[in-house]
């Protein structure tokens, strides 16, 4: 292998390894978030019982894949037990004589590795467009992404989504070579995605028209036959994705039981018809309605430092620029200029910017401001644009690059290993997280066992009073808590304890407590110790 080959193949290496080593860390260190209980029970059931009944507001794959890791921890689920899902991951982590971290680590070992491989996809589609050292930049954005980082260590659903999403429109761009090879690979992926997670479904006509246009493409000659080959392409690609999706469902239940779940909502108009003309089991347009019914509801939220109830548009533009690496932001920009002022590069745009711009614009009508994982699409789709940054030549311009990376893997580097609360210098650092934004941008439960460690040695025997939110138990991580809203006020003294997301969103007893109460320190930046 000639040595500038063999320095590039280490660069990969390296990269994706501390990528990898800042995952398994992060994986080890945090107890369960509030959504990976759910998503670990229903794998287990999909696996134990064949049975479609839980957590229907997702589609089977994520957690399929999880059900890969947690295959190997030996749990056991009583098949009669009646609880909801929620009950029911609280059920096996804590109640069944599991041991949660053994069986969360192995739930979050298959999206770390299917993780890790989404960068390889990033390098190969960054190549493609910009070279070699376009690859590695576009690599460097991903691997040291504080948001792929840290969902990418947790056993949730939104990494893989939007990594088989980006499979499928590096295969779609692909397919303008070797049409017969990549339209179905773009087809298969664009499946697996839809079969992840419902909300890329408005991918699917991008990527069905840029599958056709790719076939187009590589097809120079009779119009009529580059127009069928085209059409057909692009139904092709649709097919293999329905194709799919009902593959996973069937590999759940071969049988395909299913009973709609009570007080469906009565969807009309426009929602109906998507509906109604999904061509997916029942099953899945069932948790398309239950999707519809969270969206009706209103939610509590917390930008800038300010809570409100509803969902203001502007939202998800404030929380990505908030928690994403200046240099990052940057070098996003500066490869989309690129891409769009270079010739050749224009048709490339059309297989990164839609999509990523239609999925934005989703997040931003949705209902829940719970975090930027649901624009998690973005660090993947953007880090590919970022790598056109290689094709300027201006020697300034590849200084100003340079720099800029190093700035993002120094950014990245210092939040270790706190990356779920991370954000940019511009707000003030990991540390000042919690006063811009909540949930799972800073809070999502994960610092439960950090807790259980920090008081045991810094305030052992004291009085503990808990406000958390999560969906770990306190008591297994050896806090010994009381519930300070079950005593009057001038009942409470020792230490408060209230995890961020609490604080965020505050009612006025609350508000009181940690009034008059002093701050002296937190826990993994997400949970803040009071005394009183």
């Amino acid at each position: 292998m000639p040595r500038r080959r063999l320095l590039y193949v280490l660069a990969v290496v390296a990269m994706l390894g501390q990528m990898a080593f800042a995952m398994v860390t992060t994986a080890i260190q945090q107890s369960p978030t509030i959504d990976e209980p759910v998503y670990v029970a229903t794998a287990e059931v999909y696996r134990q019982q064949h049975s479609l009944r839980y957590n229907p507001e997702h589609p089977p794959l994520g957690k399929l894949i999880i059900a890969a890791g947690t295959a190997f921890a030996g749990a056991e689920l009583d098949p009669a037990y009646p609880g909801n899902q929620t009950r029911l991951g609280r059920h096996l982590l804590y109640e069944t004589g599991n041991n949660p971290f053994q069986l969360m680590l192995l739930a979050r070992l298959p999206v770390i590795l299917l993780t890790l491989v989404f960068g390889l996809v990033v390098l190969l589609f960054a190549r493609d467009l910009a070279g070699p050292w376009g690859g590695l930049i576009a690599l460097t954005m991903y691997c040291f992404s504080p948001d792929v980082i840290a969902h990418g260590s947790l056993a949730t659903l939104d990494v893989p989504a939007a990594g088989l999403l980006l499979t499928a429109f590096w295969a779609a761009w692909r397919a303008r070579t070797r049409p017969g090879l990549w339209v179905p690979v773009a087809g298969a992926a664009l499946g697996a995605a839809l079969a992840t997670r419902m909300s890329v479904l408005p991918a699917v006509p991008l990527l069905v028209l840029l599958s056709g246009w790719s076939a187009w493409r590589a097809r120079p000659g009779d119009l009529k036959r580059r127009l069928l080959i085209a059409a057909g392409a692009g139904l092709g690609a649709g097919l293999i994705a329905v194709a799919v999706v009902w593959f996973v469902y069937l590999v759940v239940d071969p049988r395909l039981r299913w009973t709609s779940p009570p007080n469906l909502p009565d969807v009309h108009g426009l929602k109906r018809l998507a509906v109604d003309l999904l061509p997916f089991p029942q099953a899945y347009t069932d948790g398309m309605l239950i999707q519809f019914k969270f969206e009706n509801r209103l939610f509590n939220g917390f930008l800038l430092g300010e809570s409100y109830k509803g969902s203001p548009w502007y939202y998800m533009p404030v929380a990505i620029l908030i928690k994403t690496p200046l240099g990052m932001l940057a070098l996003w920009i500066g490869g989309l200029v690129t891409m769009l002022t270079a010739p050749r590069l224009r048709a490339a745009l059309l297989y990164l910017l839609p999509v990523s711009v239609v999925l934005l614009l989703v997040t931003m009508t949705g209902a829940r401001n719970y975090g930027t994982r649901y624009a998690i699409h973005l660090h993947l789709f953007l880090a590919v644009a970022a790598g056109a940054v290689a094709l300027i030549r201006l020697p300034a311009s590849r200084v100003a690059a340079g720099l800029l990376v190093l700035w993002v893997v120094v950014s990245s580097a210092l939040t270790f290993p706190f990356y779920l609360p991370y954000s940019n210098e511009a707000f003030g650092g990991t540390t000042r997280t919690h006063l811009n934004l909540h949930d799972a941008n800073v809070d999502w439960g994960q610092d439960l066992a950090r807790l259980g460690v920090y008081l045991r040695a810094e305030h052992p025997g004291e009085q503990v009073w808990l406000v958390y939110k999560g969906s770990g138990v306190p008591a297994y991580y050896g806090i010994q808590a009381r519930d300070p809203y079950s005593v009057p006020l001038d009942q409470v003294h020792g230490l408060l304890v209230v995890s961020d997301s609490r604080v965020a969103l505050a009612g006025p007893r609350l508000k009181q407590m940690i009034a008059t109460s002093q701050e002296i320190g937190d826990v993994g930046h997400s949970i803040r110790i009071y005394r009183r």
